[in-house]
């Protein structure tokens, strides 16, 4: 059976610009519909699934989201099962393996279906470039820096790349539709300038996260068999972190706080900041575990939006892509995910034709990014110190999902509908469907009544005693 059979043919060749896990994702929606697809990336390919200069964060705690585990997989069939196979990744229930604390309460554990991947970045990102490249026409040139984009003498259109790969002259190499996937770091608005073209606007907000990470040994008996903890920031220090089983019987644990407040890189510094978080279970297993790395810190300031979908004039033959458009504070584990979500997008875009592909793209990749958005900048704006704009909706979703997490301590069915948004999985407004809203009430009516009891009977203690 032909693999591209039912897919149109909207030109001969795709440039796809920056090769990590959004630009790979980009590549395989678009090898559907251009004859040849030519990713371009500035490092040097590792030969082995080991971090590489381009992806600062490849040394720090990675997962797959149970949305994007479902995506890679419907793009790649086998995906999860070959990395798991292959280079000792986990598959795991998100709700009943993993630890989730929020507002300082631990979520109840449940069995439900949402799949998550446990891997190291290196080895998600090797992976996935070996699968596409097996695809007959896709291929890759490392050490190739794009120096900017070609185009139509009218400035309208582009029409490719001016390439400087190392060892050989400049050169311009034509393509019917070019990808920035490039990242955070995105030159797109500095090339669409040069083409006269007004750049997008930006959201920012300054959150300052700094964490440290390192990994260790990892024994059966650590967290009672469990795959991973992750502890997310909350008063009074608005220290976060989190710890993840991954490939080679392995620990990868990272913690850190908003706003300068990093944690140390010794090993009496490190287990002191641990012991600030909400529970002891990260601290007790590093107190006794074997380090297999050394430390290292990663920074992030700002999560940052540029919104590519309000410009009125955008070139033709020319897309921006994944963290280019937009990156969130990375605590929040959803960049890879998300940059599925828009490969998805991308594809069904592409099946409606090339026409109007920008306009109808972006609005559609605007509508994905509102979710996680919203997840990350609301929470971040939890802390009192991070500036930005707290509207009355904003703050009483705030409120209302510290009661969640409070009923959601001893209530199943809350924890999971809580992850199920957490994965990507379905909408923030279903936890203000009607049954979720009463099990929330009903939740913290108990808390509220247990609590009651105890100090009624606590009085009772004392005064028999007095008496």
């Amino acid at each position: 059976m032909n693999w591209r059979i039912a897919m149109k043919n909207l030109g001969e060749h795709a440039i796809v610009i920056g090769a990590s896990m959004g630009g790979l994702l980009a590549a395989r929606a678009l090898s559907d519909f251009y004859t040849t697809v030519t990713v371009l990336e500035r490092d040097a390919f590792p030969a082995a699934d080991t971090p590489r200069k381009g992806v600062p964060q490849g040394h720090h705690t990675h997962g797959l989201l149970s949305r994007g585990s479902a995506v890679l997989e419907e793009f790649f069939p086998g995906y999860n099962r070959e990395v798991v196979a292959q280079s000792g990744g986990l598959l795991g229930d998100a709700a009943n393996d993993v630890t989730w604390i929020g507002h300082n309460v631990t979520l109840a554990n449940g069995k439900s279906d949402l799949i998550g991947l446990l891997a190291s970045r290196p080895v998600l990102e090797g992976h996935l470039r070996r699968r596409l490249l097996g695809l007959p026409n896709v291929h890759a040139i490392g050490n190739c820096n794009v120096l900017g984009l070609a185009s139509d003498p009218t400035r309208t259109s582009v029409t490719g790349v001016r390439t400087l790969v190392e060892g050989k002259l400049e050169e311009t190499v034509d393509a019917d539709l070019v990808v920035d996937a490039t990242g955070r770091g995105s030159s797109s608005v500095a090339w669409l300038e040069e083409l006269s073209y007004q750049p997008p606007a930006n959201e920012k907000v300054e959150i300052g996260i700094g964490y440290m990470t390192r990994t260790y040994r990892r024994r059966p008996t650590d967290l009672d068999g469990k795959l991973g903890i992750v502890v997310a920031a909350s008063a009074p220090n608005w220290r976060n972190g989190a710890m993840l089983a991954q490939e080679g019987d392995s620990w990868i644990i990272s913690a850190g706080g908003f706003l300068g407040d990093d944690a140390p890189d010794n090993d009496q510094g490190f287990l002191a900041y641990l012991a600030t978080l909400p529970t002891m279970e990260i601290h007790d297993v590093v107190a006794r575990a074997e380090p297999l790395s050394g430390y290292r810190r990663y920074r992030y300031a700002s999560n940052l939006r540029r919104r590519y979908e309000k410009l009125a004039r955008f070139p033709e033959n020319y897309l921006v892509f994944g963290d280019a458009i937009c990156s969130f504070n990375p605590v929040y584990g959803q960049g890879m995910t998300v940059a599925a979500l828009e490969a998805l997008t991308l594809q069904q875009c592409l099946r409606a034709g090339s026409n109007d592909l920008a306009r109808r793209f972006f609005r559609a990749a605007a509508k994905i990014v509102d979710i996680p958005w919203d997840i990350a900048v609301g929470n971040d704006l939890r802390h009192p110190q991070v500036k930005g704009a707290r509207p009355p909706m904003r703050r009483f979703i705030n409120w209302y999902i510290g009661k969640l997490h409070l009923a959601a301590t001893r209530d199943t069915t809350l924890a999971t509908a809580f992850l199920k948004v957490v994965n990507l999985m379905i909408s923030p407004r279903s936890l203000l469907s009607p049954a979720i809203v009463w099990r929330v009430w009903r939740g913290n009516w108990r808390s509220a009544l247990s609590v009651s009891s105890s100090a009624i009977e606590s009085t009772r203690h004392t005064t028999r005693k007095l008496s």
